[in-house]
């Protein structure tokens, strides 16, 4: 397949303007490996991980391909197992060389990938957020739209803010929330993008970490399956989230919220496979191996959920988004003749 070349790819030296988004715990060594084979940038979240973990999650991935594999770095310090610093120290000693910072101020950071020789990505919810993160020196940033699944940091839709952002920057902008296939690609790339960042279509793969009945419920979702919410803030509290509706959101709706404040020792309803307890309102997704009430688990995902139609392998994913792209701009351009 031959490369769809933007200045992304130049940047971060991939064929195709595709990015695999972290997507928490779902990221697995397989699924950043299998995307990067493909020629995307594939992508694990390292805030939920100790060091060693961090470094051995790495290796594994970059061992695994030829192609990129990069990290993701939430800089909320209310979240995540070690501080922002000491993940960024265990991702830039692994040997990464793209870092993508969200939820909070890079600046402080972004010297130290560029240090190390590194790329440095920032997601932003609006144009201002965009001018500052490239003055801090970001080579990269994402706009994140409010359609995206997991937790989010924008009030405003992709459609609306990417070419906003693409008009602020000079830098390569990534378009994030609401793209599921080629045509949403081709649609981002069409507004100012050089690339798109896909979250909800690789938890819908065969290396995802996901749960079967998760993976599951994606495919089955329509459009109109997720619901904006902050109701699994135990673990990172006060960040809204976007979650595919289910029985256990529908339920805990018609419940007042302080009444669901109020519960200073939740339910544990789910454990990890290493019977690790897991409790209600907890912010960990349902994870490959998971027991117990699993559907009760949040189960982030975006208003692209509708598009997703199949769980396959994660290259197969990045090879059909950049056909259909190709298709959709071929198609419009012949229109536009």
């Amino acid at each position: 397949m031959a490369p769809l070349q933007t200045p992304l790819c130049s940047e971060i030296n991939i064929e195709h303007p595709v990015v695999q988004a972290p997507v928490g715990s779902v990221s697995t060594p397989a699924l950043a490996a299998a995307v990067a084979d493909a020629g995307g940038l594939g992508m694990l979240a390292m805030s939920w991980r100790e060091a060693d973990a961090i470094r051995d999650a790495y290796t594994a991935a970059a061992a695994a391909t030829d192609g990129v594999v990069s990290v993701n770095v939430v800089l909320d310090e209310s979240t995540g197992v070690l501080s922002p610093s000491a993940c960024l120290d265990a991702c830039l000693d692994a040997g990464a060389s793209v870092v993508s910072f969200s939820f909070g101020d890079a600046e402080q950071y972004i010297d130290r990938v560029h240090a190390a020789g590194g790329t440095a990505m920032v997601t932003v919810g609006s144009a201002a957020e965009a001018r500052i993160a490239v003055d801090a020196g970001a080579d990269v940033v994402v706009a994140q739209g409010r359609e995206a699944g997991g937790h989010v940091q924008s009030d405003v839709t992709t459609m609306a803010l990417l070419p906003r952002v693409a008009d602020t920057v000079e830098v390569p902008v990534v378009a994030a929330g609401g793209l599921g296939d080629g045509r949403g690609l081709a649609a981002a790339l069409t507004l100012g993008a050089d690339g798109g960042w896909f979250g909800t279509r690789f938890v819908a793969t065969e290396e995802s970490g996901a749960h079967e009945t998760y993976r599951q419920r994606i495919v089955d979702a329509p459009e109109t399956a997720t619901r904006f919410t902050d109701l699994f803030d135990r673990g990172w509290p006060d960040q809204p989230h976007r979650v595919l509706e289910t029985d256990e959101v529908r339920q805990q709706a018609e419940h007042d919220s302080d009444e669901l404040d109020d519960a200073s020792d939740p339910e544990q309803i789910a454990q990890t496979p290493d019977c690790e307890p897991i409790s209600r309102f907890d912010d960990m997704p349902p994870l490959a191996g998971m027991t117990g009430d699993v559907e009760a688990l949040p189960h982030y995902a975006g208003q692209s959920a509708g598009l997703t139609q199949d769980v396959r392998p994660a290259g197969e994913v990045v090879a059909r988004l950049v056909s259909d792209a190709r298709a959709a701009l071929a198609d419009a351009s012949a229109t536009a003749e």
